[in-house]
């Protein structure tokens, strides 16, 4: 069989890869979540995210480590898998098809959800398949398209995070004057509490679930064993330096965490520092942001599955096929819209518990793989450093297991029955686990990229 009939072509640059992975996280994501943040925390929203930013560094440092040393498409799948053990790659594997093939379900329901309460004469099903058809064709036509288009998207989003920015750093100078811009209040007040900032940064952490879906495209990627580690952490730190930002300068305008409504405190912000004008152009702002975050989280389902395919633990016709001229994973990409469907008989409480479990897994065992990295250097003689190898990755891993331990009991439970079909479906797959899962040669060979 000709191995290029399962690679895809190398042509996203350092830029082009942050821009995605930003996009998966959604920045605007900080407004979204803030009235519920910020009742949790006791209004000290921007402290929850930094400490989630000093916590997912520490992830994001196992996912480079990675990234580098298995530059080819699979994510935790394939780094558990070669680290550790084929089974247990294919479990986390499995773990983290929860998080990649609901994200974008729950994507475009939030998406469909806003437009709705914008238009409720519009029907909600005609707005979830205009999300659908929309990233599936462009997803289709090729990374290229996809990636023009999001850097569009990314701009208007990036455009109304800075433009509620200021308006807030205004309303603040015209109340208190500048010095009210120095308040140390949104970082901690009478009512903060360690308890409330540590929900509040477990709540905080999954606005950075994203900056690991970047590894996903390593296969299109040029230079991927320079590249992707400068790019996850860079998607992590950009990432989370917007929400500390936005967070601060938000928590500035409206001090404390008493809302008409939570889930919509974004809206009442608004209003309040830009009138209904601002109001409807930050409106469009959360609905370019989720169409955009669409857009790179299926795009990075389908090279998960694709990943899968190829090594045969998913049925490899379908799964492992690359559409000949457009060098996309046409059926992941149609599979991955087609489970989007669902999204009309959920919402999005239940959609989000499928995500976080496996999100979570995944995260600690990238973790464990660097220490798995580390045994197996010291095994054959090399002297990995303690510190990136053992220190930083053991870090992450126990605050990985701590926000899985704080997951809601309903996530916890759709995570461990989804387990137990992955584990029954494994025992199959290998003949009661008498063999190891079947897998693609890892040679540099037998990833060339492809021309296109």
């Amino acid at each position: 069989m000709d191995p290029s009939e399962h690679t895809l072509a190398r042509t996203l640059t350092l830029k082009s890869v942050v821009l995605f992975g930003l996009a998966y996280m959604t920045p605007l994501i900080v407004l979204g979540t803030f009235g519920v943040v910020a009742d949790t925390t006791g209004g000290a929203v921007p402290t929850a995210y930094l400490l989630a930013l000093c916590a997912m560094l520490f992830t994001a440092h196992s996912y480079g480590k990675m990234a580098a040393a298995y530059p080819v498409a699979g994510s935790a799948y394939t780094y558990v898998r070669e680290a550790i053990d084929g089974r247990i790659g294919f479990l986390v594997g499995w773990a983290t098809l929860l998080d990649y093939f609901f994200l974008p379900m729950v994507i475009w329901l939030i998406g469909g959800a806003y437009l709705q309460a914008q238009f409720p004469g519009v029907p909600f099903w005609v707005w979830i398949l205009g999300f659908i058809v929309l990233t599936t064709a462009l997803n289709i036509r090729g990374i290229r398209t996809a990636e023009r288009v999001n850097d569009l998207l990314m701009l208007f989003q990036f455009l109304v995070i800075a433009f509620f920015v200021l308006l807030s750093l205004r309303h603040v100078v015209q109340l208190g004057g500048a010095g009210a811009l120095a308040d140390t209040t949104p970082f901690a007040n009478h009512a903060t509490t360690l308890a409330g900032i540590s929900s509040g940064a477990a709540i905080a952490a999954y606005s950075f679930l994203g900056f690991d879906a970047v590894t996903t495209l390593t296969e299109e990627t040029l230079e991927p064993k320079r590249t992707m580690p400068r790019a996850i952490l860079l998607v992590a730190l950009i990432g989370g330096g917007i929400f500390v930002a936005v967070a601060y300068a938000t928590q500035l305008v409206h001090p404390g965490s008493v809302f008409a409504d939570a889930d919509s405190a974004a809206f009442e912000i608004a209003r309040v520092i830009g009138g209904d004008v601002f109001a409807a152009v930050f409106l469009a702002g959360l609905v370019v942001a989720q169409f955009a975050s669409g857009i790179s989280a299926q795009a990075s389902t389908s090279r998960l599955l694709l990943a899968m395919g190829r090594d045969a633990v998913l049925p490899r016709r379908a799964f492992g096929w690359i559409h000949p001229r457009l060098r996309t994973p046409v059926f992941n990409i149609l599979l991955t819209g087609a489970v989007g469907l669902i999204a009309l008989g959920m919402n999005v409480a239940t959609s989000t518990s499928f995500i976080n479990f496996g999100a979570f897994t995944a995260f600690t065992f990238v973790n464990l793989s660097v220490l798995a990295t580390y045994v197996r250097g010291r095994r054959a003689g090399e002297r990995p450093r303690v510190l990136p190898y053992v220190v930083a990755p053991a870090i992450g891993a126990a605050i990985d297991i701590w926000l899985l331990a704080h997951l809601d009991s309903k996530a916890q439970l759709l995570g461990l029955i989804w387990l137990a079909v992955g584990i029954a479906y494994l025992a199959h797959l290998t003949k009661g686990f008498r063999r190891p899962p079947p897998k693609m040669d890892l040679a540099e060979d037998s990833h060339a990229a492809a021309i296109g």
